[in-house]
């Protein structure tokens, strides 16, 4: 069996994973920073009066080609048996494809382009995700998934903390804000994708299945299940966070909400990267995923419910450290977990699309019924339907039979 399709058992060294951490912070500073900060401030620059309702156009329209393109790009990858790898190169034409759209949004003078572009930077940055996450079971032995899932999750929330700083105190400007992540997000693919070893894949092994992105929830329960808690989960951080700026403005009366952001993001961060590290070494050490992703599920949920009881400044500093607590713990494991139930290995990238598609399918419904939510029960029913989402996640879990 080829290196590329064999289950590894070599443990990956610090530098690889080093490698593996600047692309996924590069790729998810290029979704954060426009999310939380540059589209926010482009939306009201076109049209103040229904800022909000052009912010969830966008994401939404974003969402949806993400939900397209990730699964895709996945099955595609499994499927590519170019002399470069069957990954490198979705890798790096993912980021080149992302910056474009980064640029596109830059020269945006109206909505139809602004939403256009983002779009085009979801497409790419999907196709860039497919296969970092598929590296994971590409080239890591189960002993070691969680901890490195651990750093997964770090550069998530680097991403967003870093894409925060980078586009209000670094830089100034929509322009240069924009063209400022099109540049890391090329720099983190490119440093990866030059400077580590990827798998040719032979095209006498390449996957005969026939091309289709449906995995049989009766074939494979544990999966669904897991699916469905990762859909659940992702909606409800997207419902929680996703107007966080507008929250901090229009509800706290922050004077400065920019700042206050990056104050939040800064307590997140912390509790962030503690968690996933602890938890992914525990994990790791016993064998066990699911009561770690409980007790994430326990402390995102708790993030939300202080915001509805007490949607004050104290209580939003109190909320991010849960927050971010829960979510470090619950990347580090979950990835562990999913790849545990992968239905096969000639599928890895395009089963992990699949996944991924409760990464995207949120950013489209969460836009679609926040505003809903929020003109009938205000902020504290977004926060409070943030948490249900959480908790109906931690029950989906439960479900699960085939791991620990």
């Amino acid at each position: 069996m080829t290196t590329a399709l064999s289950e590894p058992v070599q443990r990956v060294r610090a530098g690889w994973i080093t490698l593996l951490f600047l692309a996924n912070l590069g790729l998810w500073l290029a979704i954060y920073a426009p999310i939380q900060v540059l589209l926010p401030q482009q939306a009201e620059l076109l049209d103040a009066a229904n800022k909000e309702l052009v912010f969830g156009i966008t994401t939404g329209a974003g969402g949806v080609a993400a939900l397209i393109i990730n699964p895709l790009a996945g099955l595609l990858s499994d499927r590519t048996t170019s002399r470069f790898g069957r990954r490198h190169p979705w890798t790096i034409g993912g980021a080149v494809v992302g910056a474009v759209g980064l640029v596109v949004l830059a020269l945006a003078g109206n909505v139809v382009v602004m939403v256009l572009g983002w779009c085009l930077v979801q497409v790419g940055l999907n196709a860039m995700l497919a296969p970092l996450i598929a590296a994971i079971p590409d080239r890591v032995p189960v002993a070691q998934r969680a901890q490195t899932g651990g750093f997964i999750g770090i550069s998530q929330m680097f991403g967003t903390v870093l894409g925060a700083v980078l586009v209000t105190a670094i830089v100034t400007g929509l322009v240069a804000g924009y063209v400022a992540c099109a540049v890391v997000v090329l720099l983190g693919a490119a440093a990866f994708v030059f400077f580590t070893p990827d798998a040719r894949l032979p095209k006498e092994l390449v996957s005969k299945t026939k091309l289709d992105l449906w995995i049989s929830p009766r074939e494979h329960p544990g999966f669904a299940w897991m699916w469905g808690c990762h859909f659940m989960i992702n909606l409800g951080n997207a419902l929680g966070t996703f107007y966080l700026l507008f929250f901090l403005k229009d509800a706290v009366k922050r004077a400065d909400p920019e700042e206050s952001l990056l104050i939040l993001m800064a307590g997140y961060g912390i509790a962030l990267v503690i968690g996933a590290l602890v938890a992914g070494r525990l994990s790791d050490k016993s064998g066990r995923r699911k009561p770690y992703v409980l007790v994430a599920v326990a402390f995102m949920a708790a993030a939300a419910l202080v915001l509805v009881i007490w949607p004050t400044w104290i209580a939003s500093l109190i909320s991010g450290p849960l927050l971010g607590a829960g979510f470090g713990i619950y990347w580090a494991v979950a990835i562990a977990l999913l790849t545990h139930l992968l239905p096969a290995a000639a599928d890895r990238a395009k089963d992990l699309g699949v996944v991924n598609i409760a990464n995207s399918l949120p950013q489209v419904f969460a836009p679609l019924i926040a505003p809903a939510i929020l003109a009938g029960l205000g902020y504290a029913g977004l926060f409070g339907a943030s948490a249900l989402a959480t908790l109906v996640a931690g029950f989906l879990l439960t479900r699960i039979t085939t791991a620990n």
